[in-house]
């Protein structure tokens, strides 16, 4: 059998975890950008404002942290399998109630709940994946991982343009539902991380006494992913609205928009991560971010469609190119005993902390205008990163398995 350079791990473990782990960020992303495509739907649907329905979106992403927290522990106690199909089941399970929702009331609990599930999944996913490959192959996998949530975006868009006209909004949260199917693929698949086995803490206390005595670095990467999440989620949340509203696009042709700068998000992910095992991981993040900061005059004040089809494309493939190389960079900057806990913790720390973004913007427009709006909270946003970035550290390539105990003659 051919050496997979991970201990006790083939090749074809490798395989089964990445892909596991891709997917579950696929479905999740997916569940959560269905509501993107529904703001005027389930408006008229439930007899509100938008402000309400995007409100939902701030319900899911404020208790996203409490998944990360939940979720994290279990992970570092227990390791990553059964953490990981007890939360795939959870989130799906959630997803297909809401298309059950009678009232704006239900739907916003279920949203929260949601978000309990959106909040686990990236933690135990982004530690499964990057403890399951060698160092040489971590870059360009963190940017494969990380793609997942562009490629669930454009999952979800293209099912709003062709379930959505047909069958309605119901039908696309009852989709939601069939990522449970993944536990069954994760459980017969997918093997326990060496890693976790290698450095598995005695106690829920001892993970915790270890973050604690990394306060500091955790500070920093709470820091560092709460303006990952204003970069992200303030350029593609109400992106879609944006589009009806500036450029007078209708639903049929946001989806179109939203696909076609979602393939640069996946494109740029997968090819800055790559990047990134030689130029190092915060190099590599500030290139993408300098890129997306051309984009912006085309992204918001493109006076054609093509030219606001170029500036989103290459936007989302500095966005996603940046965030292509989290998954690696954070777990790379957490300690062994903890690299279930605090990657995803600080991550979603971090949505919590932005979770008033879309909010804030949408607000903006009051006062200077949607593009202006959206353009000065991003500019902003990215020159704020690159300093942050700037003033990092990373620990490139480090390993996260003790050296194997040569046999005794």
């Amino acid at each position: 059998m051919r050496d997979s350079g991970v201990p006790g791990l083939s090749g074809k473990g490798q395989a089964h975890a990445v892909t596991a782990s891709f997917l579950g960020w696929t479905l999740d992303a997916f569940d959560f950008f269905v509501v993107v495509f529904l703001i005027d739907r389930l408006a008229a649907a439930f007899h509100v404002g938008k402000t309400a329905i995007i409100s939902s979106l701030f319900v899911t992403l404020v208790m996203r942290p409490v998944g990360a927290l939940i979720f994290g522990l279990l992970t570092d106690r227990f390791g990553r399998r059964i953490p990981l199909m007890t939360n795939v089941v959870f989130f799906s399970v959630v997803e297909l109630l809401c298309g059950f929702s009678p009232n704006l009331t239900f739907f916003l609990v279920m949203r929260a709940l949601y978000g309990i599930g959106m909040g686990g999944e990236w933690g135990i996913g982004a530690s499964l994946a990057m403890e399951s490959v060698p160092p040489r192959w971590r870059g360009i996998l963190s940017g494969i991982l990380q793609s997942g949530y562009s490629v669930g975006y454009l999952l979800a868009a293209v099912v709003a343009r062709l379930v959505l006209p047909t069958w309605g909004w119901r039908p696309m949260f009852w989709l939601g539902g069939l990522p449970a199917l993944l536990a069954f693929y994760i459980s017969s698949r997918v093997p326990e991380s060496e890693a976790w086995k290698q450095h598995r803490a005695p106690s829920t206390g001892a993970v915790l006494k270890i973050v604690a005595t990394q306060w500091k670095s955790f500070l920093y990467l709470m820091l560092l992913m709460t303006f990952m999440m204003f970069l992200s989620h303030g350029t593609q949340d109400l992106y879609p609205d944006f589009l009806g509203s500036v450029h007078k696009l209708a639903p049929a042709m946001q989806s179109y928009m939203a696909i076609l700068y979602n393939i640069g998000a996946i494109i740029g992910a997968i090819a800055f991560g790559m990047v990134s095992e030689r130029a190092g991981r915060r190099r590599t993040m500030i290139m993408a971010l300098v890129l997306s900061l051309t984009m912006i005059p085309f992204w918001a004040f493109g006076g054609s469609l093509v030219v606001l089809a170029i500036g989103a494309f290459l936007m989302q493939a500095g966005v996603q190119g940046a965030w292509g190389v989290i998954p690696v960079h954070l777990t790379e900057l957490s300690a062994d005993e903890t690299r279930g806990l605090v990657p995803g913790l600080a991550y979603q720390l971090g949505i919590l902390i932005a979770a008033p973004t879309n909010t804030v913007e949408f607000m903006l427009r009051e006062h200077v205008g949607y593009q202006w709006a959206l353009a000065g909270f991003e500019i902003v946003t990215i020159a704020v990163l690159i300093v942050t970035i700037s003033l990092g550290k990373e620990r490139r390539g480090r390993s996260f398995h003790r050296p194997a105990v040569p046999a005794s003659s």
